[in-house]
């Protein structure tokens, strides 16, 4: 089938190829009445502008980007990503805005990426996620002028606007929760190690841990999956003076420590106490439900499309904007851990 072009709208109209431009464009010369006629008829037929002509137009896309660098593999099962996709998309929804989505291998990918998106006039901004140590995406975007917000922050993003999470006061309080319950022996498996939400986490997760005179804090890094949170939680678990409980950076990598304390003869809460950072269904499926760190993703995503909007619309909203912190929501998977047994 031919692709419906301006010519076509112009014919059932009756009236010329500029008169349907000036229409379609918003701009002057044509009556109010001609202009209903024009936008009726090209719903009808499925006219659609070409990206080419609104990139010479200078018109606006209609559309916000979003790279994501992260291992399809995981992307695909990680439900975090999910429920702040929806949220983007519902705040999109109700300004008849489209997302562009791209899954890219490294940085200098997704930079390329935005200089396509941006030199096509594909999209209006873009949302940034995972901000890492010396991000070079942040000057890339300022040099390009693309408007952009950063899903992440505060730190790091000199001058673009950003709505963040204090993962750093949730870590602390969960910590502080298990040394109440009476562990001493606490393990963490974090995520990607040149992420700053994860230098972040790390820094509280230390920082506690000695402030509350712990004796054992180990950190295992992974990429987020369950596979390698597999591996970490059995390296944990195996040593001399394991854990009594495991803090862990996604609800992925949570579960499947819990199916290895489980397969290693520990039970949960009794042997080994677990929480995940991130509360998606999958925490209250298994057994025993798991223990997690509750925030609105979806919020998240969808406050961060409308700040973009904002951004693109020239407005003045504020540059960083703070999401309530993740609560901690205890379940099955802590509690005190076993007594000690001395031998005689």
């Amino acid at each position: 089938m031919k692709r419906p072009t301006i010519a076509d709208i112009a014919r059932r109209a009756g009236v010329s190829k500029g008169a349907v431009s000036y229409a379609l464009n918003g701009q002057p010369g044509v009556s109010e009445a001609t202009r209903q006629r024009v936008l009726t008829i090209a719903e009808e037929i499925g006219w659609n502008p070409n990206s080419a002509a609104r990139a010479l137009s200078g018109a606006a896309a209609n559309a916000i980007g979003l790279a994501l660098r992260r291992p399809a593999r995981v992307l695909g099962l990680e439900p975090f990503y999910m429920e702040l996709i929806s949220g983007v998309e519902a705040e999109l929804a109700t300004a008849s805005y489209g997302l562009m989505l791209q899954v890219v291998a490294d940085s200098e990918a997704e930079i390329g990426v935005y200089r396509r998106w941006w030199g096509e006039r594909r999209v209006d901004g873009v949302l940034i996620c995972d901000l890492r140590l010396d991000d070079p995406r942040v000057k890339a975007l300022t040099e390009l002028e693309l408007p952009a917000v950063v899903i992440g922050g505060p730190d790091g993003v000199d001058g673009l606007a950003n709505t963040w999470n204090d993962d750093g006061a949730a870590l602390a309080e969960t910590v502080e929760y298990l040394a109440a319950l009476g562990h001493r022996r606490l393990g963490r498996v974090a995520g990607l190690s040149d992420l700053r939400h994860t230098r972040v986490r790390a820094e509280a997760f230390d920082q506690a841990c000695r402030r509350l005179a712990l004796t054992l804090a180990v950190t295992e890094s992974t990429d987020y999956s369950g596979e390698q949170g597999a591996q970490a939680t059995r390296r944990l678990l195996s040593g001399p003076d394991r854990p009594t409980a495991l803090i862990y950076d996604n609800d992925v990598m949570a579960i499947a420590g819990l199916s290895v304390a489980q397969e290693m003869g520990l039970a949960v809460p009794g042997d080994v106490s677990i929480v995940a950072f991130d509360d998606s269904p999958l925490c209250r499926l298994v057994h025993p439900p798991l223990t997690a760190l509750t925030r609105d993703i979806p919020a998240h995503g969808a406050r961060a499309a409308r700040q973009l909007l904002d951004v693109i619309s020239g407005a003045q909203p504020p540059m960083s904007q703070q999401m309530t912190t993740a609560r901690l929501t205890p379940r099955g998977s802590t509690a005190k851990p076993a007594p000690t047994i001395t031998l005689r």
